[in-house]
């Protein structure tokens, strides 16, 4: 960060103080299911109505009384023009069976239709930003607050007693996007036609290990399946309401093969099972691809490909890797309003290009979105709120779920040999969170609003170790970190003061920070300040700020020392573990090759490089058949080796986020749910979205 941005942003603090006296203290938000009951809320403050204000999670309701389902149904104009020419079925065919019917309660009202949803995106590595929307599509969900599971397109389930068998049934008569039944051989195929497939996935998914043993998928009839484990699940549902390889969908999960389902009709064209090899093969070479498996998941992903159907509220019609992204209303949605109305009630999504987080801010300080919080920072709240009534829109505040920005050592990195030693060393990892002046960074990057610390989410939750482990090994203490650092054999420096490397070549050492540019939580500001203040311990940094699918490449490749993301999600470990355990092959920030390890029951990759990590990763292996209690303490194990060992170093956490929304657009909760498993703004039905005029 340049030293006048960096001022800049210690002067805005006096504003962000006006705003905290008009917020009061946050609203205390509600815990996971597994971990505890949701938190009452704190009264919004009373305050200047110009400023945000952090009131409680809100949202609508989904009603599962069948009494008080709607008999009736309407539909949008432009699909009512399209039934009228014989192009569609009425809407009632289109629709489940009455007794099945998807029924949500707006926010506020009953909406209208019509309209064009306006956000940005910052390439074609954002896919969440509309996936997230479109997450209504998972096979369960949580309500508005992630209180409680509820149905998706699994309407009920009945479990034996032990949570060794789960029978799900799914909604009749619900269709994919291209008017295709959706049924339990959608379930089947991508159990065992993908996720059992050794060429896609060379080892199960991790969430279908339990008891050391796979679990069974049988199709009872075409609205039923049942699941059945070798050892009791009790997070099964969890799971299927999760963001993992399960639970999440294929319109996210897609790319990486995962979701739990997957439109059989369609897919199964690009597996050799359903042809042969050289076919598959062919199509893939006709169209572009390396290999048909490149292919395959190249096709089950909703922004890269506009012909996959999909059983979300919009449907893509221009792909993520244009300068203009943009989805359609699904005709065949499968949700209606308390008075059935067809969802969604806005007609489109079109997502414009920004080619930086600047840009980005710029177009929706002018008006230019209509609801839009991923990619905007915190820092830009003053200019944001000078320019309210000119841009015609609200800002909306909320805590975000107990997580905290964190940089991770990679601790599989071997691309040198000896930065790969001292990564392992726990007295070097040690040292470099104490050589950080976390209250600077809250200050000039979080306004103030954050909580300086370690990695570890809020204490005040049960799966954490106490109080005591938020600031271990994670306040400003230079003379223990050099001395730490003289202890291991950094004790030489250069003329100028910076340690050198250990290996007598006289060379100074060079720590690479890595972070993706454009995401929107100021992350290069921040490792400019962290660059800065090694100064005080002797260290010197090199900072790589890389094009998010650039950032995202190098970690899988194990290239990366240190990379700065969002541990977002930890507060829920089993539900969202890849930012607190290398166990996740598309995020492993903290080793990638340790999760290959983790992933193939250590036939390939590298195995954990300590003993405490091993045992992390076996507490975190139990967790999935134990309940709520015993996998607190597993959590809180797990948690004091990840702090005392500093496998990832803590910066600020619980810090505030802003959204932007017009004012014509109504029944978007001010507070939504921010946690991972929720999929913001997922709970919120972004469906029941509508624009007043």
């Amino acid at each position: 960060m340049n030293r006048t941005k960096y001022s800049w942003l210690l002067g805005i603090v006096m504003v962000v103080a006006l705003v905290l006296a008009a917020c009061g203290a946050p609203a205390e938000q509600a815990a996971p299911a597994e971990e505890a009951a949701p938190a009452a809320a704190e009264e919004e403050a009373a305050g200047p109505a110009e400023l945000p204000q952090i009131v409680p999670i809100e949202g609508p309701e989904v009603i599962l009384d069948p009494a008080m389902f709607p008999t009736e149904f309407s539909e949008a104009p432009m699909l009512a023009e399209m039934v009228a020419a014989g192009e569609l079925p009425p809407v009632e065919e289109r629709l489940p069976d009455p007794e099945d019917i998807y029924v949500i309660e707006p926010l506020h009202e009953i909406g209208k239709y019509g309209g064009t949803w306006r956000r940005g995106f910052t390439g074609p590595a954002d896919g969440e930003n509309l996936m997230r929307i479109n997450s209504s599509s998972r096979l369960l969900t949580w309500n508005y607050d992630a209180s409680k599971i509820i149905p998706s397109l699994i309407k009920d389930w009945e479990i034996n007693e032990d949570h060794t068998q789960y029978t799900l049934h799914l909604r009749r008569g619900a269709k994919w996007s291209d008017g295709h039944p959706f049924t339990a051989e959608d379930i089947l195929f991508w159990y065992e036609d993908v996720a059992l497939n050794e060429e896609i996935w060379p080892t199960p998914p991790n969430e279908m290990m339990i008891g050391g043993e796979v679990g069974l998928l049988e199709a009872i009839d075409d609205f039923t399946v049942r699941w059945t484990f070798a050892a009791p699940y009790p997070l099964f549902l969890d799971i299927l309401a999760g963001h993992n390889a399960v639970g999440v969908g294929p319109d996210t999960e897609g790319a990486w093969n995962g979701g739990g389902y997957m439109p059989k009709h369609y897919m199964s064209q690009f597996l050799p099972a359903y042809s042969s090899e050289a076919e598959v093969t062919a199509k893939a070479e006709a169209e572009g691809f390396q290999s048909w498996l490149e292919m395959f998941s190249y096709m089950a992903y909703l922004p890269h490909n506009p012909d996959v159907p999909t059983m979300g509220p919009w449907k893509t019609v221009t792909p993520v890797n244009e300068a203009v992204w943009s989805e359609v209303r699904n005709p065949y949605y499968w949700a209606v309003d308390t008075e059935g109305n067809q969802l969604p009630y806005i007609d489109e999504i079109v997502v414009t290009l920004a080619q930086d987080s600047e840009v980005l801010a710029l177009r929706a300080i002018a008006g230019e979105y209509d609801h839009q919080g991923r990619h905007i920072s915190i820092s830009k709240l003053p200019v944001f709120l000078e320019n309210m009534e000119e841009g015609n829109y609200r800002i909306d505040m909320s805590r975000a779920f107990f997580h905290n920005n964190v940089v991770s050592f990679n601790h599989s990195y071997d691309g040198d040999a000896e930065i790969q030693k001292l990564i392992q060393n726990r007295d070097f990892r040690r040292a470099l969170s104490m050589g950080i002046r976390r209250d600077q960074i809250n200050e000039a990057i979080f306004l103030g609003l954050g909580v300086p610390g370690s990695s570890m989410i809020a204490a005040s939750l049960p799966s954490t170790p106490g109080e005591e482990y938020v600031e271990k090994w994670a306040t400003f203490e230079p003379d223990q970190a050099n001395a730490l650092l003289d202890s291991i054999g950094l004790e030489a420096k250069d003329d100028e003061g910076w340690r050198l490397r250990p290996d007598g070549s006289g060379d100074r050492l060079r720590i690479e920070l890595a972070a993706p540019a454009n995401i929107g939580w100021e992350w290069d500001g921040m490792l400019e300040m962290i660059k800065d203040h090694w100064t005080a311990i002797g260290i010197w940094a090199d900072l790589k700020i890389q094009e998010r699918s650039l950032f995202e490449t190098e970690s899988r490749a194990n290239n990366h020392q240190l990379a700065v993301w969002t541990n977002g999600g930890s507060s829920a470990l089993w539900l969202y573990p890849r930012h607190v355990l290398p166990v996740n092959l598309v995020e492993a920030y903290m080793g990638p090759e340790i999760a290959r390890w983790y992933n193939s029951g250590g036939e390939e990759g590298m195995a954990p490089p300590y003993p405490e990590m091993e045992h992390a990763l076996d507490l975190f292996r139990q967790g999935y058949g134990v309940g709520g209690d015993e996998r607190n303490k597993l959590a809180q194990e797990i948690w004091a080796l990840v702090v005392d060992d500093v496998w990832q170093i803590g910066t600020v956490g619980q810090g505030a986020g802003i959204a932007v929304t017009s004012n014509r657009l109504g029944n978007v909760p001010r507070n939504q749910c921010p946690a991972q498993h929720c999929r913001t703004p997922a709970t919120s039905h972004p469906p029941t979205y509508y624009f007043k005029d």
